[in-house]
């Protein structure tokens, strides 16, 4: 643990821009990261006083490849991103607590970690399920108090609640169990936080894509047993930045349009027999066209095609990676960004066609970008972030087109981290 006087005094020095600079990758961004950590441990002192802290790091996370495709137990490639939440840690003993950006303090007694319902939906529960699973894993919990900062944008589809959660989790990883739980471990607790407590029930890959770091490749075919794989991707080494875009089209009444995805895929599968569309193959929806589309629909049957050709191209696109072909990976970018726009149409809401801003997104991104850029719908789609990777050579002029399409900032220009949940100091 280092004193948080001098902690402060060592970042405005540039004491740890050499550590900075392998976390967030971007020379543009030390300034505001040296400041931003004088600033969060200045806020910890004023919570909790100037004395011993431990600092952690929990990045966002971007969907790279399978899109809507972990629902039907398929496979996804996730990113860490160089965003992140960060906590200032004082050890505790007994209680927990927390101060997350401006909200008030939660604390949170080790003696008094069930599920409660009136606490489903709020930080509270997530806290003390990530501390439950801990200890039902086997873990050893403690106290500590920590004021927490985080810059992944909320709403934008980068996971900010997943980044919370893994560093909650590796907070206590650290302080009480020398690092030694799994970044796997710790997103599956993540989960069981976010599911049991909370009451949301999400998938795996937010949370994995966060605390493991890099590139994860997760093959959902066995849903409580997923296959996890890290797979290494610098970009720095292709010339190429991640952008995110979020068009800033509005979520409000598109829980249905969310909802009919999963809905008609299943619909499709229960055709061949099954739950989910795991296991069927391109050759046995063509072969049975004719009745997916008179039991489930035509759009079912296309979200079944996009969904069987979504999987491949998430392992042609991790291939590619292994084998340093960039080019080839970009092309399974492009080509799943097609899939999703015809196919599996989470592109617009078919109730109001006169509000497309994620095409228009897509749109003047292929047309600014031509050879120098590839891009996609990011997420669940319909009304807001799309994803393109860009020639470092044509990020600054992409980045003032889409700002001055969709407003300022609206462009974030982002790096693929190599770290998960980690202890910075």
């Amino acid at each position: 643990m280092k004193n948080t006087t001098e902690l402060k005094q060592l970042f405005a020095d540039g004491a740890y821009d050499g550590l900075l600079k392998d976390i967030y990758l971007d020379d543009a961004l030390m300034d505001y990261q040296r400041q931003r950590y004088v600033d969060a441990v200045s806020r910890y002192e004023e919570l909790y006083g100037a004395g011993e802290v431990e600092i952690y790091s929990a990045p966002g996370r971007s969907e790279i490849g399978g899109n809507h495709t972990d629902h039907q137990n398929g496979e996804v490639l996730a990113a860490s991103i160089n965003l992140d939440a960060i906590g200032i840690v004082g050890r505790l003993d007994g209680t927990v607590r927390v101060v997350s950006g401006t909200a008030p303090e939660i604390q949170i007694s080790l003696e008094d970690l069930e599920a409660k319902e009136e606490e489903q939906g709020t930080t509270k529960s997530l806290i003390k399920g990530v501390l439950a699973g801990i200890r039902e894993h086997g873990g050893k919990i403690g106290g500590f108090q920590t004021y927490i900062t985080s810059d992944v944008l909320i709403g934008a589809g980068l996971s900010s609640s997943a980044a919370f959660e893994t560093i909650i989790g590796t907070i206590v990883s650290g302080l009480y169990n020398d690092m030694k739980i799994s970044p796997v471990d710790i997103a599956i607790i993540g989960q069981y936080a976010e599911n049991v407590y909370f009451g949301k029930p999400c998938g795996l890959m937010d949370q994995m894509a966060s605390s493991v770091g890099n590139l994860v490749h997760i093959d959902f075919a066995d849903k409580k047993n997923p296959v996890i794989e890290r797979v290494e991707c610098d970009l720095e080494t292709y010339e190429y930045s991640l952008c995110i875009t979020d068009t800033k089209g509005s979520h409000a009444d598109l829980t249905a349009d969310y909802a009919a995805v999963p809905s008609e895929m299943r619909a499709a599968a229960a055709v061949f027999g099954r739950e989910v569309l795991h296991g069927v193959t391109l050759e046995e929806l063509i072969d049975r066209s004719a009745e997916v589309r008179e039991k489930a629909g035509d759009r079912a049957l296309l979200r079944a095609i996009h969904f069987v050709t979504e999987n491949v191209r998430v392992q042609e696109e991790v291939a590619a990676l292994r084998a340093g072909d960039f080019q080839a990976f970009l092309r399974g970018v492009k080509a799943s960004g097609d899939s999703s726009f015809k196919y599996l149409q989470n592109v617009y809401t078919s109730h109001d066609v006169q509000h497309q801003n994620v095409s228009v997104a897509l749109a003047i991104s292929e047309a600014v970008l031509k050879d120098k850029g590839v891009s996609r719908v990011h997420g669940g789609g319909f009304a807001g972030t799309i994803q393109a990777f860009v020639k470092n050579e044509a990020v600054e002029e992409y980045k003032e087109i889409m700002d001055k399409t969709f407003g300022k900032g609206a462009c974030s220009v982002l790096k693929v981290r190599k770290y998960g949940g980690m202890k910075v100091l």
